[in-house]
């Protein structure tokens, strides 16, 4: 319900502010100009358009709410029109607009600064800095994304907010992705944010599991690669409300261990929302273990990294649409490596944000 009236707000924001921007450039300061010379400081504006003036900042708090949501957005096109948009009405506010709404000031005997900066200026020129820094910020060092989905639990969960580092695979110009500083190269282990392969527009969150040139098997959920098994140790019985009975491991990769849930069956269960599970999700998942060893998991892939593709893998190894079914992440689709978990609240999750996952380093 909550995101339905968001996203209602959000188409409002457009039109909102064309009405706005239109009266604030050319009628408002006429309003202001005529009760200015009556001695009155305080022009009123008709009760629509207050309400319109009013509602400008919760719509495009609201449109800032969808793009943070959607997964299909393209955020950084967003931030850079803004900012080309805001610098250029401030721009074009003080080179044209504003000697000529101070001219006809003077011209009415009124003094110019009784007359107020239009709003829809002065929302831009508080804007522009504020989105350039935000701009150079998420372009080159950090970037925020949120978590939508279960397929990299337990090490990220549904409803964390992650902080990306976006030069230790080379910094690249926004929007068109060009790479113009080499930095480094992705680690086996790494959780890394990428472009989709096959829908740029969408961005996934997954562990590099094959670098190129790897052999990589993946047999009952455990990983071969290079004809080496890697250590996998079995840590208990994960439960949440959500999943029951999945295996709980520890996993090895060069040195760096982290944790994986899988579950060793060809037909882990899918079920309505369990009575237990919390949070808004359209199914549960049962590990049901009595064809383990009889009928081959179907995670179970053999597959070569090509030169300069890597191979990505979701630690829900039973729960994760990953590389195994669509292929490899070309170089040129890294986004960054993803470094800390900086908020967590899953609005669809009862007992509100998780405190203690606030500040976790990702590994």
């Amino acid at each position: 319900m909550f995101d339905a009236i968001v996203n209602v707000l959000s188409m409002l924001t457009a039109p909102v502010a064309i009405v706005c921007v239109i009266d604030d450039w050319f009628f408002r300061s006429k309003r202001q100009l005529q009760y200015a010379k009556a001695g009155d400081l305080l022009a009123p504006d008709p009760i629509l358009l207050k309400v319109l003036y009013n509602a400008l900042p919760i719509l495009i708090l609201a449109a800032f709410y969808s793009l943070i949501n959607s997964q299909r957005a393209d955020f950084s096109l967003v931030i850079v029109l803004i900012t080309v948009v805001s610098g250029l009405v401030w721009g074009f506010d003080s080179l044209f607009l504003k000697p000529r709404r101070l001219a006809r000031a003077r011209e009415a005997g009124v003094q110019p600064e009784m007359l107020a900066i239009p709003a829809t200026v002065d929302y831009a020129r508080s804007f522009f800095p504020i989105m350039a820094v935000l701009l150079i910020l998420r372009s080159f060092f950090y970037e925020p994304f949120r978590i939508p989905s279960d397929s990299m639990m337990p090490t990220l969960l549904d409803g964390d907010f992650i902080l990306v580092n976006k030069y230790t695979y080379g910094v690249r110009l926004p929007v068109i992705h060009e790479k113009i500083l080499d930095m480094g190269v992705p680690e086996r282990g790494d959780v890394a944010v990428f472009r989709f392969p096959t829908d740029h527009r969408v961005n996934y969150v997954k562990r590099v599991i094959g670098l190129p040139g790897d052999l990589v098997e993946v047999r009952s959920d455990q990983l071969i690669i290079n004809g080496v098994p890697v250590p996998l140790r079995q840590l208990g019985r994960y439960e949440d409300g959500c999943y029951r009975n999945m295996r709980l491991a520890e996993e090895t990769l060069d040195g760096r261990s982290h944790q994986v849930l899988h579950c060793l069956s060809s037909d882990m269960l899918a079920v309505p929302p369990l009575a237990s599970c919390e949070r808004g999700i359209m199914q549960s998942y049962i590990c049901n273990e009595s064809t383990a060893g009889i009928n081959p998991d179907l995670g179970d892939r053999i597959m070569r990294v090509p030169e300069g593709q890597y191979l990505m893998i979701g630690d829900n190894r039973d729960n994760s649409s990953d590389g195994r079914s669509w292929g490899f992440v070309d170089e040129s689709l890294l986004v960054g490596r993803a470094s800390l978990i900086w908020f967590n609240w899953d609005l669809q999750r009862s007992g509100g944000p998780e405190w203690g996952r606030i500040g976790m380093r990702i590994r």
